[in-house]
């Protein structure tokens, strides 16, 4: 490459290499004269909004491409938001109430650990059979969740799927890199749009599977043999139809140099630290105190780990994990802190809302799936209108504000909630549809147009690591919130009860049956009449009740600061150009001859 054309990428913000060389050969022109032009008109087009750089011809090739890594992207929603909305079901099944949180919660880890790792990896190993194997992967987590007989065995395969969400950072890679650089917020809409289908899909099939007027319910072994069928489906169409051309640094590089350039210390500190933390607040409330070395201890490690892995990163490794280059400007730190917010709020809705209509509103768990549903619904036309008002106004900071304005809004409402707001929380997942559906894409989209398009793979490993951490932290706080008000459970309803002559010795037996809902036995306890029954099951309800709005002002607290973080954000319209950074189409099918001289 010559100066003239390092300097033109650089110039535009895109990174050296980036301009295509061959077009200089085609046009019988200099690689320097031809660098020159496109850096003189590129540089006038990103500050007058016109357009008169080469228009890129995109064919099937490029958008197979993006329909690969959507479907990769639908079969991972549908696997989690399905943990989510069946953790009820399975712990009841597998007698593993206790263990409930650890269902869902390998899944958000391990999102965090593995992205940053496997984004290093594919920009030297290439993308696509890190796709293909990790999402196989998914697979066989989901064949051991479909025949597990304990709770630990469905923890253990819901840990086996997580391994699979380590290439969901290379989704939004992909499905960037391969459109011109004004139109990522539509690949991120593409893949939103997916997200917004898995959802849907899941949670109807669960509903549909464990419609059962029993708790206990064999049904989620179907759904997750299906879960099973769609890895398997979704990894084949991915080896087929994405067909990457190779980068300099896959072929340029022997595997030993490979091995060198990864961030070894920084896996090891960043996994344990990560583990360790998210153990030690799992572990708060339930079942430890954390006056308790279990919690206090695990939970210090972790955290003193993290630190050092920042020392580290920060002092020692300006190539690893946290490249330096990504922070040249304010916009990348600002997204990776509304993100973590942005997986605190996902999380908490979609591990508690269901929850919360399934024990407050509704018996059929179809129509728990089918409110839940509205918010996927409602997400899609969202992520739609998001990826046009950015590429048609290059403007990303208010719709970010305005998406985090709309979770306050969603949670403040869900805190005001009770056993008597079932009408009201009909409406409510029409506000989280709209903050999930405008926040990720334009985040996103954000964070990648601000940092070098050569690290736009580690872009979106830090931030899809970032919000699985959030999602890991959110969790582990809910929980114990959620614990701390359930731990009050036997005295309120004791204060309910047994005033009205329900004896001391029933008492036990009587909460069993209320928490199981088991009305058979219910009735055959000693003294239980429908009054007593009644105060019982007020006092129940009373009780979840209080957790829920717990997790609700939790969480409406981690998306107030994200609003007021998204305000810094900063507009950076020259970004918005018709570049390709990583094309799946050879130059000569993209760029005709008349492009290239003109």
């Amino acid at each position: 490459m010559s100066p003239t054309e390092k300097e033109t990428g650089d110039s535009n913000g895109l990174g050296a290499g980036t301009q295509p060389t061959s077009s200089a050969s085609i046009s019988g022109q200099p690689k320097e004269t031809m660098g020159a032009k496109t850096r003189s008109r590129s540089g006038s087009d990103s500050e007058s909004g016109t357009s008169n750089e080469p228009q890129p011809h995109l064919h099937a090739k490029t958008f197979l491409a993006v329909f690969a890594v959507c479907c990769i992207y639908f079969v991972e929603i549908y696997n989690v938001v399905g943990a989510g909305a069946q953790t009820n079901t399975i712990a009841l099944t597998l007698n593993g109430s206790s263990k409930s949180v650890w269902l869902a919660s390998p899944i958000a880890i391990l999102t965090a650990v593995l992205s940053p790792i496997v984004s290093q990896a594919a920009d030297y190993w290439g993308r696509k059979w890190f796709l293909v194997i990790l999402t196989f992967i998914g697979a066989i987590g989901s064949i051991v969740i479909a025949r597990a007989t304990t709770m630990n065995m469905a923890i253990a395969g819901f840990s086996i799927t997580g391994i699979a969400y380590g290439v969901q950072p290379l989704l939004h890679a992909v499905s960037s890199e391969v459109l011109p650089r004004r139109y990522r917020a539509y690949g991120q809409a593409a893949n939103l749009i997916a997200n917004g289908l898995g959802g849907i899909t899941a949670l109807l099939v669960s509903g549909a599977f464990t419609r059962t007027s029993n708790a206990p319910s064999e049904g989620f072994r179907n759904y997750w043999y299906l879960a099973t069928g769609l890895f398997i489906l979704s990894s084949l169409l991915c080896a087929l139809v994405y067909q990457p051309l190779p980068t300099e640094k896959q072929t340029s590089l022997t595997f030993t140099q490979k091995l060198k350039r990864l961030d070894w210390i920084g896996y090891l500190l960043f996994a344990a630290g990560i583990v360790l933390f998210c153990i030690g607040l799992s572990w708060s409330e339930n079942p430890y105190p954390w006056s308790d070395a279990h919690t206090s201890a695990t939970f210090a490690c972790g955290l003193f780990l993290v630190i050092l892995f920042g020392l580290y990163e920060t002092f020692a490794k300006k190539d690893g994990m946290f490249h330096h280059g990504l922070f040249r400007n304010r916009n990348f730190p600002v997204a990776l802190f509304c993100i973590f917010c942005e997986g605190v709020a996902f999380f908490a809705a979609n591990n508690y809302f269901a929850f919360q209509v399934g024990v407050l509103y509704e018996t059929d768990s179809l129509i728990v799936g089918v409110r839940f549903s509205i918010a996927m619904m409602v997400s899609i036309p969202a992520a739609i209108a998001c990826g046009v008002y950015c590429s048609v106004t290059k403007k990303v900071r208010w719709v970010t504000v305005l998406s985090f304005i709309i979770f306050v809004a969603f949670f403040a409402a869900l805190a005001n909630t009770d056993a008597g707001s079932s009408r009201e929380v009909w409406g409510l997942p029409v506000l989280m549809g709209l903050a999930i559906g405008l926040s990720l894409c334009v985040l996103i989209t954000a964070a990648q147009l601000s940092t070098p398009p050569e690290l736009v793979a580690i872009t979106s490993g830090l931030l899809i690591g970032v919000r699985s951490l959030g999602g890991s932290v959110g969790l582990a706080i809910y929980n114990a919130l959620f614990n701390n008000a359930m731990n009050r459970l036997p005295d309120n309803v004791a204060n309910a009860v047994l005033p009205l002559g329900l004896p001391q010795a029933s008492l036990g037996p009587f909460i069993g049956a209320l928490t199981t809902h088991n009305t058979a036995v219910l009735f055959t306890i000693p003294d239980v009449t429908p009054r007593i029954a009644g105060a019982g099951a007020d006092a129940l309800l009373g009780t979840y009740s209080t957790g829920f709005n717990h997790v609700w002002i939790a969480a409406s607290c981690f998306v107030a600061i994200a609003t007021i973080s998204a305000c810094f954000l900063k507009e950076r319209t020259k970004e918005f150009n018709m570049h390709i950074d990583a094309p799946v189409e050879k130059e000569e099918d993209l760029y005709s001859l008349q492009d290239v001289r003109s």
